[in-house]
């Protein structure tokens, strides 16, 4: 039985044990009086069987999936000849994979040693046998599982009680499992990052004003020692998502506070539905209007009054960016703004203030927390943009605050150095991880700062 097959099975099972639980307390409790001699509701312990059936046989399931190959592996390279074992891991993998090959589409046009096709019969074989024994050990769990709290149903059983616990361990679970998720994250790009700063030091890296991290291959080559230094490329990813801030925040807070206090319901309901269109379209929609509109226009413009302007600017990339946050800031400004109080609202208009003093004085103060966490998110948004800045700002790490020029920005460095096969042994490849903590390091920063300015005019206006 195949692994998709046994897990419908297995839910199939879980089901029919939801069944038979729930009539079983039906029928305890019907000689007494009916169910309200039950101490919870039938519900509660047909789901209580359900539960007792699908949850450990899920977990064997999924703990077969994730150590059958390792047990089959290893038993394979057991029963190899002796000199086959003793053969490096690279050479000793490709003998695996032959094996493995043959063994699902046969030997035909091959010539392989006799031991490899006698392996490659023993990995069928075990395959077999794994997939009998897991559903038989898969299905019998299911089963005793069930009857055993089949037989446990009583009256007196609080099912409710458990099933509730039940779920409550479960989402603890899940919520461990973002944790965890986190910090392996977390873990795993230190680590990467400290190889790095043993081969590069970290004062080079960060007040470096020079980005060459490609490793040349013969020793007079141009950048053949390497350069790190990150500071043009935290230069060109505060350039572009300071412009891109300069768009989306004033827009989008402006149109927010169109849509909440001045726009009737007819125009509320039409226009709030396409600014937020905007959201959804493909950043790479938005970078080849960058790049094929945006950017010639720019450069046009500037060549009319005398500038030197770049192909791919910096301008270009935050323009467009602005333009695509510009929904993140609004939508979430104008949820805020029409959480205030109406009765702040009222107090102000009492006190002879005019609704654009209602505004500026009572209603914004009152919604900064939740501005500040829209413009929040908009800043991580543009600081995590790739695909926009490759295709309008270009790929060159040059350290200016001319936004007429071309740069790049953290993460397009990440993916420039992490496309294609990479050993991860070499500074080159490891840079990409060093950037990835500092992106992770200054985000930290600004979800802190933030939190501070919320917890302040949160204090002073609740």
């Amino acid at each position: 039985m195949t692994t998709s097959m046994l897990l419908l099975v297995a839910l199939l099972l879980a089901a029919s044990a939801f069944v038979f639980g729930r009539q079983r307390s039906v029928a305890l409790a019907k000689p007494l009086g009916g169910q309200r001699h039950l101490d919870s509701l039938p519900f509660y312990y047909g789901a209580l069987t359900a539960l007792w059936c699908g949850v450990p046989a899920l977990m064997l399931l999924s703990l077969w999936i994730m150590f059958d190959d390792v047990i089959i592996r290893q038993v394979l390279i057991n029963a190899l000849p002796m000199d086959v074992q003793a053969l490096p891991a690279t050479d000793l993998s490709l003998v695996l994979n032959t094996i493995s090959n043959i063994a699902e589409t046969g030997s035909a046009g091959l010539q392989p040693e006799p031991y490899v096709v006698e392996a490659a019969e023993r990995l069928r074989a075990l395959h077999g046998i794994n997939q009998m024994a897991m559903t038989v050990g898969v299905i019998s769990v299911a089963l005793i599982t069930a009857l055993f709290a089949w037989q446990r149903i009583g009256v007196k059983l609080q099912a409710r009680i458990k099933v509730e616990k039940a779920f409550k361990n479960g989402l603890l679970v899940c919520a461990s499992i973002a944790i965890f998720t986190t910090a392996g994250i977390v873990l795993s790009v230190l680590f990467e990052s400290i190889r790095f700063f043993q081969s590069v030091p970290i004062t080079e890296f960060l007040f470096g004003l020079e980005w060459s991290p490609q490793m040349a291959i013969r020793a007079d080559q141009v950048g053949g020692s390497g350069a790190f230094g990150a500071v043009p490329l935290f230069a060109g990813t505060v350039l572009i998502s300071v412009l891109a801030m300069l768009i989306a925040v004033p827009a989008g807070l402006m149109a927010a506070i169109y849509l909440s206090e001045y726009a009737s319901p007819k125009v509320r309901s039409t226009v709030k539905p396409m600014l937020e269109v905007l959201a959804g379209v493909p950043t790479v929609v938005y970078g080849f209007f960058a790049a094929l509109t945006v950017a010639p226009f720019i450069r046009d413009s500037g060549g009319l009054l005398g500038l030197d302007v770049s192909s791919e600017s910096a301008l270009a990339a935050g323009l467009v960016m602005g333009v695509m946050i510009i929904p993140f800031v609004s939508s979430l400004s104008d949820d805020v703004i029409n959480a205030v109080p109406q009765s702040l609202r009222d107090g102000s208009y009492g006190l002879g203030a005019t609704q654009s003093e209602t505004i500026k004085q009572v209603v914004i103060p009152a919604a900064l927390p939740g501005i500040v966490g829209g413009v929040l998110l908009a800043v991580s948004r543009a600081i995590g943009e790739t695909m926009i800045v490759v295709m309008a700002a270009g790929l060159a790490a040059h350290l200016t605050a001319n936004p007429l020029e071309s740069v790049t920005t953290v993460t397009v460095q990440i993916v420039t150095l992490l496309v294609g096969d990479q050993e991860f042994n070499s500074p080159k490849t490891l840079s990409a991880f060093a950037l990835g903590l500092m992106l992770f390091l200054v985000t930290l920063v600004l979800n802190y700062v933030a939190l501070h300015v919320v917890k302040r005019y949160r204090e002073q206006y609740e």
